[in-house]
């Protein structure tokens, strides 16, 4: 089985050598791109002289279109199993593997690092775990299926769901929209518990502002969705 590591990056020029010592370490039986999504710091020269895989979007697509690059890249190259993985230091490529063995036994056509299953590591902010917890509860009445990290980003799928986020991907804050668009189509969806960490260097682009724009955004987009077939 062919498995790639997807790895998002907008101004990681600081986390991106930690990002990529820990996948060569901890998941050698992955191969991996990085996605420059039009980063204004030293992502591309950085990513030049350490002879890192990448790809260098030549505008910035912000989140959704940068995944699906990588999607697009797995799509044409004839990967099996795709995984999102963070390039701010916050995920650990140690449960890549795990999750990968998890993700055969069951049979799961996508499989979710979930922080709140075992409760341990970083949980994100109060706000931001209560709006998790709305958006899990969303997708659990529509869907009958709950998942409770719904905004994870570090997500396990198979061929199946490649082929089908190459067709469609949502423009920004895709996680919760995906999976909901998964449990709707009937695929099999599964969470593995993991620890994260804290991004190393920077700060998250979800402020306050924003994050209000997020739960009204992805929640009509949930339910317009579920509502349109």
């Amino acid at each position: 089985m062919k498995k790639l590591i997807i790895i998002p990056a907008f101004n990681e020029e600081k986390n991106i050598d930690f990002v990529m010592d820990d996948i060569c370490r901890r998941a050698p039986g992955f191969d991996y791109v990085i996605i420059n999504d039009c980063s204004r710091d030293g992502m591309r020269s950085l990513c030049r002289r350490r002879g890192y895989n990448y790809i260098d979007l030549p505008v910035n697509l912000g989140i959704g279109g940068c995944v699906q690059a990588g999607y697009l890249y797995a799509q044409k190259h004839d990967y099996d199993i795709a995984v999102q993985f963070d390039g701010d230091g916050q995920h650990d490529a140690a449960y890549l593997e795990p999750m990968y063995q998890a993700m055969t036994e069951q049979n799961s056509d996508i499989i979710i690092g979930s922080r709140f299953l075992q409760r341990q590591g970083f949980q994100s902010s109060t706000m931001r775990r209560g709006g998790i917890r709305f958006l899990a509860w969303l997708i659990k009445v529509l869907n009958k299926k709950e998942i409770k990290d719904v905004t994870s980003g570090l997500r396990m799928v198979n061929r199946r769901v490649i082929d089908d986020f190459c067709r469609y991907y949502p423009n920004d804050y895709p996680e919760p929209e995906t999976l909901a668009l998964c449990l709707r189509k009937g695929y099999q969806a599964d969470e593995f518990p993991v620890k994260m960490r804290e991004r190393c260097e920077g700060r998250s682009s979800i402020n306050m502002p924003r994050s209000v724009y997020y739960m009204i955004k992805v929640s009509l987009s949930i339910l317009i969705d579920h509502f349109k077939n």
